[in-house]
């Protein structure tokens, strides 16, 4: 280990999301001492969400310095990132299916499409032997003789020298390094993820090719993706007000409560994107999107800092999520190794600051898409931009 900052050090990353699984890989290869904290209860539960795009600038580069650029390639999906643009009549105006792909790995616009669950499973693999205490939900931790005393819903606790959030959205490590609250982007979404799609939602199946669907119009949208283990996850955007879930008076956890809504909110949409809750077999939950302010900025401290959402959140119209979190890893990682920092305080202080500029640049152009694919011309404008 060419430098002394983490040596002998306990490491704790809160949180086994894509970027918290990268750190504590890169950390591991530099001898590092290194715990995953996931609420999870194991590595076989189920994986919601939409399929990751990952960039060659971010993502894929994070993964070639973590050793696993190889492994990636052969449980990314190829043509998962196939697309068709339509409008709110399910009309295609735009498709790529008949295109033949000529980006391939090294290429700047080449964004290979892994599903969350292979993704994981490929991450957590690489670590080192129970590397992951699964079923830990962190719940507080205290100062405790220059450590950290972790407190885990299960009733465990454990300490650590320096602590890494990696937790996500609503982080419960996020205010023991600032106040700053979220700001609303004016957008919520109802995710859901569809299984047994070829029977539960045959159309729209059929519709997707395997690939994504992003259909726009009347300031909404749909976008559908196909997942390897046969199920269609989906977004469904519009504009409410912030506290839309709690006044909307949907019944999230009833399905029929959420068609009804949907029957009259997109009611102006083409009946065939119904088929989106025809099935019981589905998982749904509203999200009210947030990002954090553009500025912000904290005092660094010396044992504990945060990555990925915990540290900038952002709405996930723009792709760019979970390729910050891996970035944020492997920067991270690289900073806490450089021997221009005689202090961990000092690296740590040096690597949120950069953190903090490039994510809130990613963020303002995540805004701008949010906005526009939510605008009155929300579908000339993709489609000129996929054009170009």
């Amino acid at each position: 280990m060419n430098n002394n900052l983490i040596k002998d050090k306990k490491i704790a990353i809160i949180g086994g999301g894509p970027g918290g699984l990268t750190l504590a890989r890169l950390l591991q290869l530099q001898g590092a001492t290194v715990k995953v904290y996931e609420r999870d209860l194991d590595q076989n539960q189920r994986q919601q969400g939409a399929t990751l795009d990952l960039h060659e600038e971010s993502g894929l580069k994070a993964l070639t310095a973590a050793g696993l650029i190889e492994a990636f390639k052969k449980y990314y999906r190829p043509g998962a990132d196939r697309l068709k643009l339509m409008d709110e009549q399910a009309n295609i105006v735009f498709s790529d299916h008949d295109e033949k792909q000529e980006a391939e790995f090294g290429h700047p616009h080449f964004r290979p499409e892994i599903d969350r669950g292979p993704l994981r499973d490929l991450l957590t693999n690489s670590l080192a032997e129970s590397t992951v205490e699964w079923d830990s939900q962190f719940v507080s931790m205290e100062q405790q003789n220059q450590q950290w005393l972790l407190h885990f819903k299960n009733g465990k606790t454990a300490t650590a020298d320096l602590v890494i959030a990696a937790d996500g959205a609503n982080s419960k490590v996020r205010p023991y390094i600032t106040a700053i609250k979220p700001v609303y982007s004016g957008l919520s979404l109802v995710e859901g993820n569809i299984y047994h799609a070829d029977q539960n939602a045959p159309q729209l199946n059929l519709l997707v090719q395997a690939g994504k669907i992003f259909a726009l119009g009347k300031e909404k949208s749909i976008i559908l993706s196909a997942k390897g283990d046969g199920s269609l996850s989906f977004y469904a955007g519009l504009k409410t007000s912030e506290n839309w879930i709690e006044e909307s008076g949907i019944d999230f956890s009833n399905k029929n409560s959420v068609l009804n809504w949907f029957k009259e909110c997109f009611g102006d949409w083409n009946p065939s994107w119904q088929e989106l809750f025809a099935s019981d077999e589905m998982y749904l939950v509203p999200r009210v999107m947030h990002h954090f302010p553009l500025d912000q900025s904290w005092i660094a401290q010396s044992n504990v800092t945060m990555i990925g959402d915990a540290a900038h959140l952002m709405p996930p119209y723009a792709g760019e999520g979970v390729n910050m979190a891996i970035l944020d890893a492997l920067e991270l990682s690289e900073y806490l190794m450089d021997p221009r920092f005689k202090t961990l305080q000092e690296a740590i202080a040096a690597f949120e600051q950069q953190m903090c500029k490039r994510s809130a640049e990613v963020t303002a152009f995540t805004l701008e898409q949010t906005k526009a694919l939510h605008a009155e011309n929300a579908l000339p404008y993709l489609v000129e931009l996929i054009g170009h």
